[in-house]
């Protein structure tokens, strides 16, 4: 593969044909069809498909993944506790390591177009930093085709389990980007100390904050204005992620408006999966409201379910079924989702298909977005740093 690629012939968001040149892991020039390659570039001939920033995936478990392994049925009990105590014993289980088993599942993701990651990292007293430090081992394996940004997530309850905290600090040393909460009141039963401890360190670190919140109705909201307090009062603008907030999916419609401004005043995202089994974040609403909405696919083949293609096209599909969104405008919204709003949320520099910004694209065979997110072709060429890295839905390539 050559620094130099030129990419005759493929079609824009609005329609147009154009080509593209990209020079050192950059667009240099988007130029109108049928404009000469530049010397000693390769050329590429597009064929008419549709150009497409890379996907971002803003919310995965790669650590927990089965990705690879035997069918695993979900063996789970009804609650959330019993989902996380089911998953801890499978875990321990366990004989493949974690580099085998996410790095399949990365390479599956670099393949259907994804190229920025972020990723939620388990530590606990039992686990110790044994999944922090293979996540960030792997990061290093794939880091000259991905970003993949850190959270460090205590899974099994921050404040009910002593010393989790301080490993957790020691992750934040060894450069995870992010600090991870669950559920302050329904899991630790003290959400104003565990805010305390997760805002704390971020803080004292530099480094943003991403929370879990699965707590419903009255206490949700609740913590979510709380959360909003702590950004404000930390200094942490645009630097606060919070993860399912099935809460705002119950709000009527003015204490929804108001929390909604709390949140893009704060520069809070919101990331949702499109969740099918329960309330979902009003995604129109709250964009309207100026709050920026990123999605992910959580937890893909593991312990909580054996579901999940990591397909960001397919994330966007479900949320135009979940809001039954049909209109082109809406289905343009739903891909904004996995990749404008998601770079956002990430904090990514230089993101989307403009000269002079990072030549990380997708190319497949669709109309508009509109189609790409209807047919969710396997057939795209993925595009990272100016090197082809994908095709046909097979990470690796011969170009």
């Amino acid at each position: 593969m050559q620094d130099s690629l030129f990419i005759r012939g493929v079609r824009t968001t609005n329609g147009d044909l154009a080509d593209l040149s990209l020079a050192g892991g950059r667009i240099g020039a988007i130029a109108a069809a049928g404009s000469p390659a530049p010397a000693g570039a390769r050329v590429l001939d597009g064929a008419g498909r549709l150009a497409l920033p890379a996907l971002v995936e803003s919310h995965a478990h790669f650590d927990k993944t089965l990705w690879g392994q035997p069918w695993r049925p979900n063996s789970a009990g009804p609650t959330l506790r019993d989902y996380i105590d089911n998953e801890r014993r499978i875990l321990r289980g366990l004989d493949v390591p974690i580099a085998a088993r996410a790095g399949k599942l990365i390479e599956n993701c670099i393949a259907r177009g994804s190229l920025h990651f972020r990723c939620h990292i388990d530590v606990d007293p039992e686990f110790g930093l044994t999944h922090v430090e293979a996540m960030l081992a792997l990061r290093e394996v794939y880091r000259d085709i991905i970003t993949m940004d850190f959270v460090v997530f205590p899974q099994t309850g921050l404040l009910i389990r002593p010393g989790t905290a301080e490993i957790m600090e020691a992750a934040l040393k060894l450069g995870v980007e992010n600090v991870g909460g669950l559920d302050p009141a329904g899991i630790d039963n003290d959400p104003i100390r565990h805010l305390e401890t997760i805002f704390g360190l971020a803080e004292r670190y530099g480094r943003g904050v991403d929370i879990h919140l699965h707590d419903k109705g009255e206490l949700g909201l609740w913590t979510v204005e709380r959360i909003a307090d702590f950004t404000k009062a930390r200094g942490l603008k645009d630097r606060v992620v919070i993860s399912h907030a099935y809460c705002l999916g119950q709000a009527q419609d003015q204490r929804l408006h108001k929390i909604a401004a709390r949140l893009a005043e704060n520069g809070i995202s919101i990331m949702t999966t499109a969740p099918a089994d329960c309330p979902a974040p009003p995604v129109a609403e709250l964009r309207a409201a100026g709050v920026n909405v990123c999605m992910g696919s959580d937890g893909i083949r593991d312990a909580w379910s054996p579901l999940g293609t990591g397909d960001m096209l397919e994330r966007a599909l479900f949320l135009a079924m979940r809001f039954d969104w049909a209109k082109d405008a809406e289905l343009a919204a739903a891909f904004d989702c996995v990749t404008q709003a998601g770079a956002r949320a990430l904090g990514l520099a230089d993101y989307g298909l403009s000269v002079g910004h990072h030549a990380n694209l997708i190319l497949l065979p669709a109309e508009n977005i509109g189609m790409a997110i209807a047919e969710r072709s396997r057939d795209r060429l993925v595009i990272a740093r100016g090197k082809v890295v994908a095709e046909n839905g097979v990470f690796g390539s011969r170009l």
